[in-house]
């Protein structure tokens, strides 16, 4: 009998202590049920029977005959928005850029493009090394401790020591002769041009303008325009824009216009069209949901299918397995592929791009007198000038690094075509080479890229616990961040037993990461793969270890609850220190986070490299070199990485658009559309259910 309850006679009254009636275990045979538990019971199943039609494949309005002929593909993206119907072979390409007639009376300048890469200071143009002292042709010595020369230097010895190892002679003096050349280069004016472009300063225009006659209007702000672009880094430019509202509109300008100028589809037809959007692997909620509602139910399109980027491209490349490198004009990306599924855990997105890539190399030829002084890269005209360099110049082949002569043209608004000469050294190899090593300070980067970026809606309870949030984790960013966090204090055994990480490593691996070379600052990275970083956290498990005798465990107590190692842990931006990896080690660690050994050498042979930059002559050699020498001493039995090219005769910046295509024109896509009275009912729900990848 328990303690504190009186000990009942039998013969008493037999009142019971309490009047609660505790129910006796229900019989689960009594209690089951099958609602809900077949696909007949759903909604899209009853409201596809209450059509009288077993799918939802059937379509309205007129038809030219060919599969996915009412079906559009929408790729929004930072530089450019690919459109076009499923059954064309190839989309529209407009530049996603609006001009917006500026009716505020307020005189505030227009969006001004940050710089991403840090600039030469205090000293002149001119080389940034001295020629060699002791012989040595592939010596590298800065000109001065300026961080530009000494970041340049680092990538300038890993160049050298490829051409060492191909035996490639180094030209000398190659710099002062470019110098030479440029500075004194006069530029041939171009009477009869037949690419003369027709500029619209001058001329009455719309309300707003889009794509490439927004590009036309040589000085905004003198025209009374505002240029914004309304994409950037896979989400919304909220930095540029005053409200929500104004982005939205000016996205929705934009794929109106070029559907009724480019496709001839006015807007009275939507209701026939069937839409895949294709979105970002790292997507945010905010922005699918924005534009899922701007397609749905503002314009009033018929259905809709959301589409990860590199899902697509595996459909567009005709492969099940892949690790997806897409390469775009603000942010890098990388996810693997498994059977038409993309791996969470293996989502990894870098913060550079093509657009990096044309800004150092402006700042390269600058070093060399670059003969056109006046370009300014906040001009759009002076931005096309440098895009076309990069395009025809920029190389990864150490074969053709060479001191050669080019030419470009410049087309400025009010004035006569010029065309100038340059000549140019590894200045075309060094510029893509930034994403190998990340020439951007790290602090300087992060004011720059993030700063002004706004939520679109700050005060909106997520509809769904456990969605996808706006800073995800990923198993293959805390991997390729491990060496920046501090060991946890606690009491218990298993932290104890860790082996106390140096703290030489651990504030050697913040600055001065890209400063080792190429091969060893893998092996760095990836090493530390179960050891802590920090300079706090060290002394606490030490501290712990030492009083770990259970007669002092009142004295465990105070390291746990010490505030400095709760703020050490909570100071590291995890997605953001992902974002400085260099490229190669970047995709080795998507690839780790995918599983064991077997797992790196199935992805690290499939490496699917899209983009733009993806057509840089050499890409496919410097990356399969690099990844091989990065996996051949961390994974047993490795054998050759690949690096898969894209089909014949396709381009790479649209194979996420073709892969989209082949889904639309599919009988399975049935199964995931989404209409506007669904979305209407069920909102991000209706993604979640349909799109089962997402």
């Amino acid at each position: 009998m328990p303690r504190g309850i009186p000990n009942a006679k039998r013969d008493d009254t037999g009142f019971r202590y309490t009047t609660f009636h505790v129910p006796l275990v229900p019989n689960p045979k009594h209690v089951s049920s099958t609602y809900l538990k077949s696909e007949t019971q759903t909604l899209w199943y009853r409201k596809n029977q209450a059509k009288g039609k077993g799918a939802e494949t059937a379509e309205e309005g007129p038809s030219d005959g060919r599969r996915g002929s009412q079906v559009l593909v929408i790729h929004p993206g930072s530089r450019y928005l690919r459109i076009g119907r499923a059954s064309d072979v190839s989309p529209i390409t407009v530049s996603s850029v609006v001009a917006r007639k500026d009716t505020s009376s307020t005189t505030e300048p227009g969006p001004i493009r940050r710089n991403c890469i840090i600039r030469p200071g205090g000293k002149a143009e001119g080389p940034s090394f001295d020629p060699p002292q002791n012989g040595d042709e592939y010596d590298v010595t800065p000109v001065s401790n300026d961080p530009f020369d000494t970041k340049l230097a680092i990538i300038t010895v890993s160049l050298r020591d490829r051409m060492r190892f191909y035996k490639l002679r180094v030209t000398p003096n190659a710099a002062a002769i470019a110098s030479t050349f440029n500075e004194q280069f006069k530029p041939e004016i171009i009477t009869s041009d037949p690419k003369q472009i027709q500029w619209l300063d001058n001329v009455e225009q719309a309300h707003a303008v889009v794509g490439e006659e927004a590009l036309r209007i040589g000085n905004p702000e003198d025209s009374g325009y505002r240029v914004r672009w309304p994409i950037h880094a896979a989400n919304f430019n909220t930095r540029d824009y005053p409200s929500t509202q104004l982005l939205l509109s000016d996205m929705e300008i934009l794929i109106e216009h070029t559907l009724r100028d480019k496709l001839d589809i006015s807007r009275k037809d939507y209701k026939n069209f069937s839409v895949v959007l294709v979105i970002p692997d790292l997507y945010s909620r905010t922005y699918v949901r924005e534009l899922v509602q701007l397609l749905l139910a503002t314009m009033g399109f018929k259905q809709l299918c959301a589409q990860q980027e590199s899902l697509a491209a595996t459909y567009g490349a005709g492969m099940s397995n892949a690790c997806v490198v897409d390469i775009g004009s603000k942010i890098t990306t990388i996810s693997c592929v498994d059977e038409g599924l993309v791996l969470p855990d293996t989502r990894l997105a870098l913060n550079m791009g093509g657009d990096d890539v044309t800004e150092f190399l402006y700042v390269l030829l600058q070093q060399i007198k670059f003969p056109y002084r006046d370009a300014d890269l906040n001009r759009s005209y002076d931005w096309a000038v440098l895009e076309d360099l990069k395009t025809r110049l920029c190389t990864l082949a150490e074969s053709d690094v060479a001191l050669n002569l080019y030419d470009f043209i410049v087309r400025r608004p009010h004035a006569q075509t010029e065309k100038y000469g340059l000549r140019a050294y590894d200045e075309v190899i060094l510029a893509p080479m930034v994403r190998r090593l990340y020439l951007s300070h790290c602090a300087l980067l992060g004011t720059h890229r993030l700063q002004g970026l706004k939520p679109l809606s700050p005060n909106v309870t997520e509809e769904i616990i456990g969605h996808q949030t706006e800073n995800v984790k990923t198993k293959a960013m805390s991997i390729s961040t491990q060496h920046l966090m501090p060991a946890p204090a606690s009491s218990e055994p298993s932290t104890s037993t860790m082996p106390p990480p140096a703290s030489e490593e651990a504030t050697a691996s913040q600055t001065p990461q890209p400063k080792i070379e190429p091969d060893s600052q893998a092996m760095a990275i990836d090493q530390p793969e179960g050891d802590g970083g920090g300079e706090k956290g060290p002394t606490e498990v030490i501290d712990v270890d030492e009083e770990k005798p259970p007669t002092l465990d009142f004295s465990l107590a105070p390291p746990p609850q010490s505030p400095p190692v709760e703020v050490a842990v909570k100071a590291i931006d995890v997605p953001f220190e992902a974002s400085k990896l260099p490229l190669d080690v970047a995709i080795f660690n998507s690839a780790r986070a995918a599983g064991g050994d077997d797992k790196i050498r199935k992805y690290l042979q499939a490496v699917l490299v899209i983009g733009g930059t993806a057509l840089i002559p050499g890409m496919a050699h410097a990356l399969e070199s690099r990844l091989q020498a990065i996996a051949t001493p961390l994974v047993p039995n490795m054998e050759k990485v690949q690096i898969i090219p894209p089909p014949k005769e396709v381009d790479p910046r649209v194979l996420s658009w073709k892969g989209a295509a082949v889904l639309g024109k599919m009988e399975s896509v049935s199964e995931l559309w989404i209409s506007p009275s669904d979305w209407d009912m069920f909102g991000m729900r209706a993604l979640k259910e349909r799109c089962y990848y997402l």
